[in-house]
């Protein structure tokens, strides 16, 4: 009998009947989207959950990166990581900026600061690091950096939903930060996004911008795009709100599962947790040494597809080997040695609230040997 397939990620769903009933009510009001009232109670709601003062919901997580650069106007160069979904790069890419890539720091794979530096030039204007897998970059090293050479830092926080250091959350850090609530996410919209920013008039130039620069009926301002999110994800986002801190505790338990079984394994190695610091357990990865555990990362990958288990080599290859990137003199590989090495080595564990003991039993079996 064929095994059930253990998928990497697992979408949380709201009570459909809750849902109906929310349905219902913007059936009722004909109102579905720009700006309604399950918009407002959403971007509320979520400045209330995630300590920030102000926040601005998008169609997906992409649009905010964009939209980041253009309401702070950046030019030139902007420094980043190339160990990140390709959104991140794209994002600079597509507002005529050059990215420039940074090599990575092993112990949380966000921006390495001490490179940060050497990268700069008279071009320079702004750093876009990532907190990746929801753990938070050294924040303090890199404002600093930027602080001496007046550059803008934005964030893209797409794991970091509700991720926080010393009671402070990550967010409200750097000039802008950025969600998205994909599916795949801890807290979803089912396709979403937001950016975070410090001011009301920062707030009100980016719902111009995301609204084709409307800023009234006959008035337009800027030149805008269409990225607002309509009433129905907002009303999904509202009752996954309620689920959230559930399912982070769900995922925290697999990860207790994971570590415990995997830490005495030779050649396997994953990340604790760090002081100080609430985690979102958005991701698991697991960093196979091939000569320490006999096998190579893609030897794993293969053995766990054929168990019907799902990992994920997240993130590989690297944005700086693709076509689009390659050429730029930042991305030859031997200026991201642990970048490189990372994303060889990397597997990201099936994570989610959906996980019983039979698939994590089912995990560790394949690795453990």
């Amino acid at each position: 009998m064929n095994k059930e397939t253990i998928t990497v990620t697992s979408p949380l769903l709201p009570d459909l009947d809750e849902f109906h009933t929310l349905l219902k009510e913007i059936w009722d009001s004909k109102w579905v989207t720009n700006n309604g009232s399950f918009h407002k109670r959403l971007e509320q709601a979520l400045c209330e959950y995630l300590k920030v003062p102000y926040i601005s919901l998008f169609t997906n997580g992409t649009l905010p990166l964009l939209t980041s650069l253009q309401a702070l106007r950046i030019t030139g160069e902007v420094i980043t990581t190339p160990y990140s979904f390709v959104a991140t790069t794209h994002a600079i890419w597509w507002n005529g900026c050059k990215p420039v890539f940074v090599d990575i720091d092993p112990t949380n794979c966000g921006m390495d600061p001490d490179k940060i530096e050497a990268a700069i030039t008279p071009h320079t204007t702004a750093i876009m690091p990532v907190h990746c897998y929801g753990k938070p970059c050294d924040m303090e090293r890199i404002q600093a950096v930027a602080d001496k050479y007046n550059l803008k830092v934005i964030y893209d926080a797409a794991h970091a939903f509700g991720v926080e250091v010393d009671g402070e959350s990550v967010l409200n850090r750097g000039d802008m930060a950025t969600l998205s609530f994909h599916a795949t996410k801890v807290y979803n919209t089912l396709e979403g996004g937001a950016l975070v920013m410090h001011d009301a008039e920062t707030k009100k130039r980016i719902d111009y911008l995301k609204n084709f620069g409307f800023a009234g009926e006959t008035e337009v301002v800027g030149p805008g795009i269409n990225s607002k999110m309509d009433e129905v994800r907002s009303a999904y986002g509202l009752l996954n709100l309620k689920l959230v801190d559930d399912a982070i505790e769900m995922r925290h338990q697999v990860a207790i599962r994971y570590r415990e079984a995997l830490r005495d394994v030779k050649g396997i190695r994953f990340f604790d947790d760090m002081p100080g610091v609430k985690h979102n357990y958005s991701y698991f990865p697991i960093f196979v040494n091939a000569e320490e555990y006999g096998m190579t990362r893609d030897e794993l990958y293969s053995k766990m597809k054929e168990q019907g288990i799902l990992g994920r080599r997240y993130f590989y290859p690297l944005i700086s080997t693709f076509s689009t990137y390659c050429g730029l003199p930042s991305a030859a590989p031997e200026n991201l040695p642990v970048a490189t090495r990372i994303a060889n080595e990397v597997i990201c564990l099936p994570m989610h609230h959906g996980l019983n003991e039979g698939d994590l039993n089912r995990v560790l079996e394949t690795i453990v040997r």
